[in-house]
């Protein structure tokens, strides 16, 4: 039968091993809840880019618009003159009305494409997709950090859990979801659009 002294030396040790495993608990929580403010910060980071470049797509698109709506007026316009130059008589008027034609017809080509000023319906519709690409591309970070950040505060409840309960499995499956986290914030950050979860 063991005596007092050894019993005590039982608790003691017992304690100890314990006290270390609580350590490690508390130093697995605070590793994960690192990440975890990694990963917060990137997604508020992603989300707000991804709303920037919604409104400058929005913005792009809505002046392709404006210069589809000139473009069509002046070539309604140039092509009425035309019309209206077969009737004219007054040499000296048809040739005015014969050049603003040209004129108008010129502005509307340069709505159409104008790689000088970059601001041609073409150049802004390459503008617009690529903005739009990029929301995309910020949108799909987003996501992935929101799956990192719910990975690690399950792992955090259940390290927590841990503490209270004493069962080991938990700590366990805290640590491979802390994995898991990491890896979603690796795909957020190098690779967006290589898996599709939403």
């Amino acid at each position: 039968m063991a005596g007092p002294h050894e019993n005590l030396e039982h608790v003691e040790h017992a304690e100890q091993a314990g006290h270390g495993g609580n350590k490690k608990i508390a130093l697995l929580i605070s590793v994960i809840a690192l990440f975890l403010a990694f990963s917060e910060t990137l997604g508020k980071s992603a989300q707000t880019a991804a709303i920037a470049d919604n409104i400058k797509a929005s913005d792009t698109w809505n002046f392709f618009q404006a210069k589809t709506i000139r473009q069509t007026a002046l070539r309604a316009q140039a092509d009425a003159m035309a019309v209206q130059t077969l009737t004219v008589t007054n040499d000296e008027a048809k040739a005015a009305m014969a050049k603003q034609v040209e004129t108008w017809r010129a502005t509307a080509a340069r709505y159409e494409s104008d790689p000088k000023e970059k601001d041609g319906r073409k150049e802004l519709r390459a503008l617009a997709e690529k903005y739009e690409h990029d929301r995309d591309t910020h949108l799909a970070r987003y996501h992935h950090y929101e799956f990192a950040s719910a990975a690690f505060q399950i792992g955090i409840v259940l390290a927590s859990a841990e503490v209270i309960t004493g069962i080991v499995a938990l700590g366990w499956l805290s640590g491979i979801l802390g994995l898991v986290g990491i890896g979603f914030m690796g795909i957020g950050l190098w690779a967006p659009h290589a898996v599709h979860l939403i």
